[in-house]
């Protein structure tokens, strides 16, 4: 069974979103275990400076990296990332599985991801061109694992 563990900075407050989350949390509980590690997300002021929002990421990077656990295959979330579709994912999912099973997921803060989190990662992927709120992508990454899961499955979800 694969092992997720999404890391992500600040937390749902929407009930919306938690409802939508917890949906993706109970239908991936068949085919994987999944871990959410919620973390400080660091306030910057109105109008943030360049060195105001490098110096939260660089915050952000400690915390997130000391979330990863030890093997793990790391995927960050980032508009510089590649694109795969649902099929193309499926088959990663399938590679780590076989490797050793833990994969890593990381969404960055509304400012994104520092870059010693980037290098960390094995996989920098990125879920469309269009920007979306990081709350909402957390629903869309795990309905996107789950799609994949679901094809490794043969469920017939994915259509």
């Amino acid at each position: 069974m694969l092992h997720i563990r999404l890391i992500a900075p600040g937390n749902l407050k929407e009930s919306y979103w938690r409802a939508a989350l917890a949906e993706y949390e109970k239908r991936l509980g068949t085919m994987a275990k999944l871990e959410i590690i919620e973390l400080k997300e660091h306030r910057l002021p109105e109008s943030p400076s360049p060195t105001d929002i490098k110096t939260a990421l660089d915050r952000e990077a400690q915390a997130i990296l000391s979330a990863i656990p030890p093997r793990s295959f790391v995927v960050a979330l980032c508009v510089e990332g590649i694109q795969l579709s649902s099929e193309e994912l499926a088959g990663k999912l399938s590679d780590i599985m076989q490797q050793n099973g833990h994969l890593t997921l990381i969404i960055g803060s509304s400012h994104g991801l520092s870059d010693s989190v980037k290098k960390a990662a094995a996989l920098r992927l990125s879920v469309s061109k269009l920007t979306f709120p990081h709350q909402m992508m957390r629903v869309l990454l795990l309905e996107t694992v789950y799609r994949s899961l679901s094809i490794l499955h043969g469920t017939k979800y994915h259509k």
